[in-house]
């Protein structure tokens, strides 16, 4: 027989649940404080090779720039930062997950944490797929089409703002499955539903392939297949844990019916 109640944690006063909050914020905050410093040293490296893709494609004796007084020492500092905010996601994640899982049922938990494992995997290989795929192949098109007596001599605080937007997008493109499955799961629509609106999904896909990524069509494609590709295997695992649900819904209701229909008829006045 299956739970119906969280653990007694919810019930905890408010002023000792604000205290818990802080405390995990607080060590958020130390995972990145600590990532950082111990990354500081690098930072001329780190910018070397996020910027390695551009300036592969860059013209023979031509380099990248700095426009700002500061950007020299500034650009890599920012760049260090993020980098180590996104290695402290799993110590983030498990904080969010050490606050909110006493509050959850048994079967929530069994299913929560799988997602927040697999929601940083999805992200890290979305920023992988950017790095790897799509930024050799966009910045070989830009190179391709800088017309004639212009000399492609970027600016490195544009360049990491640039990368930096490309990485949060194909990382949060690449949650889709996540998505797809907790919405199929908390039972916002259900799988026929989804599947019928495959079309549009692919089209909101090239969309946003369109919208991201240079104006080829192989680019759009190269963002566009995987985003599908992530919708349809969201929606497989999602349709597999929802069928059991469906099944004891259906069993309890039958249960129902049977007791109701085994109670004696009352007596008539």
């Amino acid at each position: 027989m299956t739970d119906q109640t969280p653990p007694s944690d919810q019930e905890m006063p408010l002023v000792a649940h604000l205290t818990e909050l802080r405390t995990r914020l607080l060590r958020c905050v130390i995972a990145v404080l600590v990532i950082f410093a111990g990354l500081f040293y690098f930072a001329q490296d780190i910018y070397t090779l996020v910027s390695a893709p551009l300036r592969a494609y860059l013209p023979e004796g031509a380099t990248m720039i700095a426009t700002g007084v500061a950007s020299p020492f500034l650009t890599p500092f920012k760049l260090t930062a993020w980098v180590a905010l996104f290695l402290s996601v799993p110590v983030i994640l498990f904080q969010v997950w050490g606050f909110i899982a006493p509050g959850l049922y048994q079967h929530e938990k069994r299913i929560a944490l799988p997602l927040l494992a697999s929601s940083i995997v999805l992200f890290y290989s979305g920023m992988a797929f950017v790095y790897f795929l799509v930024f050799p192949l966009m910045f070989h098109f830009f190179a391709s089409v800088t017309p004639d007596g212009v000399a492609m001599m970027t600016d490195i605080n544009e360049y990491l703002d640039f990368v930096l937007t490309l990485f949060f997008a194909f990382g949060a493109a690449f949650e889709i499955p996540v998505a797809t499955f907790l919405i199929l799961w908390i039972g916002l629509v259900d799988v026929e539903t989804l599947k019928k609106s495959r079309p549009y999904v692919i089209v909101g896909c090239f969309v946003v392939g369109m919208v991201l990524t240079p104006p080829d069509i192989f680019s759009q494609t190269l963002l566009a297949v995987p985003m599908w590709l992530l919708f349809e295997i969201g929606l497989f695992f999602g349709a597999l844990v929802r069928r059991p649900h469906k099944a004891e819904d259906n069993e309890a209701g039958t249960a129902l019916v049977t007791r109701d229909d085994d109670q004696p008829p009352a007596p008539q006045a």
